[in-house]
């Protein structure tokens, strides 16, 4: 399955954030085995490293950067994927911008802990517990 994982499922496991660390290494981990194709908005990346980098030792940030680098394949974020995102109905362009990647790389799930936000969505919203409760029942 082609996954896109939002921003706060990767912070997660990058900045073992508790109590969703677990689930979140276990999404990273199922990507790195190849039960699924871990997919990241170009814009996570330089989210995921704005963020690192305020709350955690130097230098970590560049770390951070570099396991997703291995371990996703980076959807990029252009002009279409804007004109995209900013025709959605969300109110939250960052979502929407989520979305649109989602959407250009035919995306099965965006993986998020808050699929509240991506109501809209016409890709399916899945929560971590979901995508590997969803992984483990295929054969």
């Amino acid at each position: 399955m082609k996954i896109l994982l939002d921003v706060n499922v990767a912070l997660d496991s990058l900045l073992a954030r508790e109590p969703w660390r677990a689930d979140a290494d276990a999404v990273w981990a199922a990507c790195d085995a190849g039960h699924a194709a871990g997919h990241l908005a170009a814009i996570t990346v330089t989210t995921v490293f704005y963020l690192v980098e305020k709350s955690a030792p130097m230098g970590k940030a560049a770390d951070a950067v570099d396991a997703c680098l291995k371990a996703f394949t980076i959807v990029p974020v252009g002009r279409d994927t804007l004109l995209a995102a900013r025709s959605m109905t969300g109110s939250d362009f960052e979502d929407n911008v989520q979305i649109a990647c989602a959407t250009a790389v035919g995306a099965g799930a965006i993986v998020t802990r808050n699929p509240a936000d991506f109501a809209h969505s016409p890709v399916p919203v899945m929560s971590p517990q979901e995508l590997l409760a969803a992984l483990a029942s295929q054969p």
